[in-house]
């Protein structure tokens, strides 16, 4: 089993900048992806950014050039450091890691962007 857990949410206004954390702990294996997803208030999950075990990223479009993400810890820990925020930013931010066949999620962190 694997646990991650999130931190790192909060009220900012617009143009402002918030970093959030995700730790993996639990029975974890070498190779894997983790990265961030999103969901807004009557909206779908979407992807946010994916880093893979060997570094490779994938970016949401909406996301490029304000958010950046990187990793730690072994590659067991992530940031994504988000500026120049927008109230469409606006959402629950959910970790994620996946592992073998398995898929992982965290219990989510609320961003705000509003003035």
């Amino acid at each position: 089993q694997v646990q991650l857990v999130e931190s790192g949410g909060g009220l900012v206004q617009p143009g402002g900048s918030l970093r959030l954390s995700c730790a993996a702990s639990g029975n974890l294996f070498s190779v894997n992806t983790m990265g961030w997803y999103r969901q807004a208030p009557g909206k779908q999950r979407e992807l946010v950014v994916i880093v893979e075990s060997f570094g490779t990223t994938n970016y949401a479009d909406s996301v490029k050039g304000r958010f950046t993400v990187s990793r730690e810890d072994a590659g067991n820990t992530i940031h994504l450091q988000m500026d120049s925020l927008k109230p469409e930013d606006t959402a629950v931010y959910y970790c994620n890691r996946v592992q073998g066949s398995r898929i992982y999620w965290g219990q989510g962190t609320q961003v705000t962007v509003s003035s």
